[in-house]
């Protein structure tokens, strides 16, 4: 088992890392950073599992799930075994928009 972050989803993280450390102190980040990966740990290890991403699955897309922190959402899927992370979005983050813009670049 593995976590992939796919490149759009680095970006989304740096992106993340770069406006909070604007506004909260480093260790806040770190904080916030950790709770991201410990996450995707118990999604990896199928201690976890969230709910379909409503956006998609009304439009026939089943097969890509969110969970939440405490301050984003992350988007993604599960294939043989590996966890792939499509896109991570903080809470105020408009993330259909997001969603639209990853979507139109596969």
């Amino acid at each position: 088992m593995a976590i992939v972050i796919l490149p759009g989803a680095q970006d989304d993280l740096l992106s993340l890392q770069e406006y909070m450390l604007s506004k909260w102190s480093e260790a806040d980040w770190l904080k916030a950073e950790d709770e991201i990966f410990g996450k995707l740990a118990l999604v990896d290890s199928g201690l976890l599992t969230g709910p379909h991403v409503q956006e998609l699955t009304s439009v026939g897309i089943s097969e890509y799930r969110n969970v939440f922190t405490s301050h984003h959402k992350l988007v993604y899927r599960r294939m043989t075994g590996d966890t792939y992370v499509y896109a991570i979005a903080g809470h105020r983050q408009d993330f259909k928009s997001l969603l639209m813009k990853r979507l139109l670049k596969i």
